[in-house]
């Protein structure tokens, strides 16, 4: 293949059909790049060989985000009207309760995260149904909770440095700096080490990133942890950039805004989904300009689905904070119904495009550890969207419909 381009509009349908099934039967419902219905069967039974929905066919979206008004307003715990997504099942609850126990504990008594006053939001959260809903292929526990203490360090560092408890964009780069080097380690000289190491004392976030950096390098690759290291130079990035408008009170351009987002966004999240599935995407597959682009898209549109589910809790919130409907509303003169309801429109259109772009590379490039690695970015689009949907205690919906 040409590592520079992949034609999506040329794809063999049924080569594409075949790549995209993948492994078929009894425990192999998680690899599917679309998943199934959940479906019930007695224990100790094979299950018969069922083939899978083709990508471009799985979802579930309305004919628009306008939705006719006789329809009702969505309760609490529905989905977005008119939102593009893959409905999956509800998450192993034996599994979810045990991974639930172990991250707590790890954040409690290994790296003394949080003070009590913060258990019930922590608690609230629901690290544990978010893990197991995004990773199903997960092989054990173990390898969940490498990306349940990622996910645990990064909401800390966002949350102390930039949001709710106690963050400010005034100096936000040092501190930034100081929480990288907690998962890209300070080499210098032995006079002045000691001073690096001791600093970690001071500071929980940066203990919880350390911390949750070790587990995870110790069971990746080195060519994993390093991308996971780029994926965080990004975020961190993003960061900066959305605190450098709040200190200029500077409302962006929405393609500005996507800008941003596209560094401030979920995308170390999925992209170590081999990690936790116990392989490995060679390092030269994930270097190609074809994968960077699934990848972004993918991570694109899943931080929009944030941004939309988040809308409600971030305006009741003091000071202003910038979302994707917050933005176009203000830039293109529209309501804040209208909006949003745009934003409904771009999040689709980026899960469109995610979805054909990655069915083209697979049919182009049809390498196992490539195909099951796009199958499990897909699969964590879904899992990230079935917690934001059903996390009554953090989000409610607008009022739009």
């Amino acid at each position: 293949m040409n590592a520079t381009t992949v034609d999506t509009t040329v794809v063999n349908t049924s080569v594409l059909d075949r790549i995209l099934r993948g492994p078929t039967g009894l425990g192999t419902a998680g690899l599917q790049l679309a998943p199934p219905a959940p479906r019930v069967e007695p224990p100790h039974v094979e299950a018969p060989r069922v083939e899978a929905p083709s990508l471009q066919t799985a979802g579930t979206e309305a004919p628009s985000a306008e939705v006719p008004s006789g329809s009702g307003k969505p309760k609490p715990g529905d989905p977005i009207p008119g939102l593009y997504y893959h409905p999956i099942a509800e998450p192993d609850p034996v599994r979810v309760e045990e991974l639930g126990a172990k991250i707590k504990t790890w954040a409690i008594d290994e790296v003394e995260l949080y003070p009590p006053e913060w258990e019930g939001q922590f608690d609230g959260f629901s690290t544990g149904r978010y893990m197991v809903a995004c990773h199903p292929d997960a092989p054990s526990t173990d390898h969940l909770m490498l990306a349940a203490r990622l996910m645990v360090a990064e909401n800390a560092v966002d949350d102390c440095y930039c949001e709710d408890h106690g963050g400010s964009p005034v100096g936000l780069g040092g501190r930034l700096l100081m929480a990288h080097t907690a998962i890209d380690p300070l080499h210098t000289t032995p006079e002045y080490h000691p001073a690096w190491e001791a600093s970690f004392q001071e500071d929980a976030p940066r203990r919880a990133y350390r911390s949750a950096m070790e587990y995870f390098t110790r069971a990746a690759t080195p060519s994993q942890s390093d991308r996971f290291r780029h994926d965080m130079a990004r975020l961190h990035l993003g960061y900066l950039a959305e605190a450098s408008w709040a200190e200029t009170d500077h409302v962006p351009e929405v393609w500005e805004y996507l800008a941003m987002r596209q560094f401030n966004n979920f995308r170390p999240c999925p992209t170590i989904t081999d990690a936790v599935g116990a392989y490995e995407l060679p390092s030269d597959l994930h270097a190609l300009p074809a994968m960077q682009r699934v990848i972004s898209l993918a991570s694109n549109a899943t931080t929009i689905v944030n941004d939309l589910y988040s809308y409600t809790k971030e305006l009741a919130s003091p000071g202003r904070h910038l979302n994707l409907p917050v933005v176009i509303s203000e830039r293109e003169k529209l309501s804040e119904r209208d909006g949003y309801l745009k934003a409904v429109e771009v999040h689709n259109d980026l899960m469109h495009a995610f979805e054909a772009e990655a069915a083209a590379l697979a049919a182009a490039c049809p390498v196992p550890t490539l195909v099951r690695f796009l199958r499990g970015v897909s699969v964590w689009l879904d899992g990230n969207h079935h917690w934001h949907q059903t996390n009554t205690f953090r989000y409610t919906l607008p009022d739009f419909w």
